[in-house]
């Protein structure tokens, strides 16, 4: 059965890009202390503001510069800090957890679609590794550019062939299952 590598590959990929959730959960408590951190700093400069600076000229004078423009830049810091790990977060759950959970199941479903349908050996097998390429090609690399930081992983990447594979996959899919698709399973 031509199928059964693509329904394999798709549940093993699908724990990889799974087990991204927990990473992330990990994160979010780097986030938590990032963002009590910033509450601390941010803080103070409420505490400059509660204090009517704007409105009165005398009260500022007495505002020491130096301390101000210190409070300043450690809440500006601190809410990248807070940003900075956000951000993290997002690129991977957008990307390789979100694009490959999504491929890993589309490899299961054409996996087992490819056993119902007849077509020339040749054409499934196309489609076959047209998913397998594509999807280690497009949330693989996202998996090895924003889990791992790999820079290489980016070029590839950009090249675009590994959605160019999946979305020409789909199409093949479809149009061997327009004419040879079968109630039943088609040994190959």
């Amino acid at each position: 059965m031509i199928g059964k590598k693509n329904v394999v590959f798709g549940f093993l990929f699908l724990v990889t890009t799974a087990a991204l959730g927990p990473l992330m959960v990990f994160k979010y408590q780097d986030w938590g202390v990032a963002n009590a951190e910033k509450q601390v700093v941010v803080g103070k400069l409420q505490q400059f503001k509660a204090g009517d600076y704007a409105e009165d000229p005398e009260t500022l004078a007495e505002l020491d510069p130096k301390k101000l423009a210190i409070a300043n830049a450690e809440a500006v810091i601190a809410m990248n800090k807070v940003g900075a790990i956000e951000f993290g977060i997002d690129s991977i759950k957008g990307g390789p957890h979100a694009h490959g959970n999504l491929e890993a199941l589309l490899n299961i479903v054409v996996g087992i679609a490819l056993c119902f349908i007849a077509a020339p050996v040749l054409w499934k097998q196309a489609v076959s590794w047209m998913f397998i390429i594509g999807t280690v090609m497009h949330s693989g690399l996202l998996y090895l550019e924003r889990v791992f930081e790999l820079p290489w992983a980016s070029t590839l990447l950009g090249t675009g062939i590994g959605p160019v594979l999946i979305l020409l996959g789909l199409l093949l899919a479809g149009l061997l299952a327009a004419k040879g698709f079968r109630g039943e399973i088609v040994h190959d």
